[in-house]
């Protein structure tokens, strides 16, 4: 038995349990530390947030990205320099050791509701209940493949399926997608190597400004606050009022989470990706086939034209989608009884779901707190207001136990 259960050992896992820890509320986290960073980001890419906002969470504010970095002589600004892959790897994986150094490197293989609390399984046979649980998933579940690459499953994957592209090199490799994530594993995929195309349907790949040594002027930063999710006054609602978002019609919040912050990568990436990629635009899927240990992927163009293209392999690059369906771990009752909005789950303002005791933090959260919850700066709000939360409710919990015992 367990007061509280964490699934997912990510910067929202890991940023909860970091405050569970100091408030002393026991608890278990389960899964792979920085499992996501680790094995599902091409190696070689730079975060597309800065330094400032790619912190995890802990109470006293001591476990920063610009502590870590300035304890070994690690270059670090927050705003001016990207911040590397391997470096963010390493600094989270040490956050862990030091904030939450109790993480269990298992899975969860099964999740229901057992009278007041929850079933859990892991992968290694235990079983065990808990009063609370949190949702810290992250987005390797939520992975979303175009329909259209359905007939070649051995010859399209995901991009979150390859971290070493390394692979590829000397190969044909169409990438689909015109965002952060498109632009990053085209770019270092033509550096490793390969011979890359990237389709999108799209009119034009975005790409961010590049921050200016210096900084930016007082003028500048009045017209565009600089926030974790970038500059803007709608960025700085987004971050700094996500409690609001949830009273916003439905329509609408799908609207502002479609539209706000869309596909765009980082400004950095522009010279590399257009020094080795050849660009495809307004190109939508129709279909694809295998051809002789190849694909053959045919295309319609914005004005109505045909086009055909051969490669090796296709990665696809076209986002998360947190559809609570997709949680096959969970049992068929317990999704069955999760409210939700655009298959997301609708929270409480303390991210709770409709099922008592059971929490979703993340991208699963994005449609009750919006954008914010894409980012990992989301952390900083997210795990206090949970971790307190989670705190009253298993104090709660363990005092009406202890009378129901006296």
């Amino acid at each position: 038995m367990t007061q509280v259960a964490i699934i997912g050992a990510g910067p929202y896992g890991l940023s909860i349990a970091a405050h569970l820890r100091s408030l002393g509320i026991p608890y278990r986290i389960f899964g792979t530390p920085v499992d996501t960073w680790q094995r599902h980001m091409p190696a070689g890419m730079s975060l597309k947030s800065d330094g400032f906002a790619s912190c995890l969470s802990d109470p006293d504010n001591k476990g920063t990205l610009a502590a870590y970095c300035a304890e070994r002589d690690i270059p670090y600004h927050p705003t001016e320099i990207p911040v590397q892959l391997e470096v963010f790897n390493a600094y989270a994986l040490d956050f862990q050791r030091r904030f939450v150094p109790d993480v269990e490197d298992r899975q969860v293989i099964s999740l229901e509701r057992s009278g007041d609390g929850f079933s859990l399984k892991l992968d290694d046979g235990e079983s065990l209940q808990a009063s609370l649980v949190v949702g810290a998933v992250g987005i390797t579940h939520f992975a979303q493949m175009p329909a259209e690459l359905a007939a070649v499953p051995d010859l399209a994957t995901h991009a979150s399926a390859h971290n070493d592209l390394s692979g590829f090199a000397g190969k044909d490799v169409i990438v689909v997608g015109a965002g952060s994530s498109a632009v990053d594993i085209a770019t270092l995929l033509s550096e490793a190597g390969a011979r890359t195309s990237l389709v999108t349907r799209a009119p034009k790949v975005k790409f961010g400004s590049i921050a200016t040594q210096g900084g930016r002027s007082l003028w500048e930063r009045m017209r565009h606050p600089s926030t974790g999710l970038g500059p803007g006054w709608r960025s700085w609602l987004c971050e700094n009022v996500p409690g609001l978002f949830r009273f916003l019609p439905g329509d609408l919040r799908l609207k502002i989470i479609k539209k706000h912050l869309g596909p765009f990568a980082a400004g950095v990436m522009k010279a590399r990706f257009d020094a080795g990629v050849k660009v495809f635009l307004n190109e939508n899927i129709v279909g694809a086939t295998e051809e002789n240990g190849r694909v053959r992927l045919a295309l319609r163009n914005g004005d109505g034209t045909q086009r055909e293209m051969v490669a090796d392999h296709i990665i696809a690059a076209t986002g998360y989608s947190p559809d609570v369906s997709r949680l096959t771990f969970f049992s068929d009752g317990l999704r069955s009884t999760i409210r939700t909005h655009a298959k997301m789950p609708v929270l409480s303002k303390t991210f709770e779901s409709s099922v008592p005791g059971l929490y979703f933090v993340g991208p699963p959260a994005v449609n009750t707190f919006g954008p914010l919850m894409r980012f990992m700066v989301g952390s900083q709000y997210v795990a206090p207001r949970v971790a307190r939360d989670l705190a009253r409710k298993a104090r709660r919990t363990e005092s009406i136990r202890t009378m129901a015992s006296a």
